[in-house]
């Protein structure tokens, strides 16, 4: 889940899709300006891509879930 500065919604969306590793990019409304799905094997990896997205200029916050496969 990610935050952005107002008013820069469509500049974080086109930074976020830059970034590899970012599977999809949800612009939603509430709490959240956005739900990024990012599909990795490891968490340090994880870490690396949040890590890349707090960088950009746009986003003020982010909350990280992971998510497990059920079998």
């Amino acid at each position: 889940m990610v935050n952005v500065l107002p008013g820069s919604e469509r500049i974080a969306y086109n930074e976020l899709n830059r970034i590899k590793g970012i599977k999809e990019t949800y612009h939603v409304f509430g709490e959240y300006d956005f739900v990024v799905i990012i599909d990795v094997d490891d968490l340090g990896h994880l870490n690396n891509i949040v890590d890349m997205i707090r960088e950009t200029g746009s986003v003020t916050a982010t909350q990280t879930i992971v998510g497990a496969e059920l079998k």
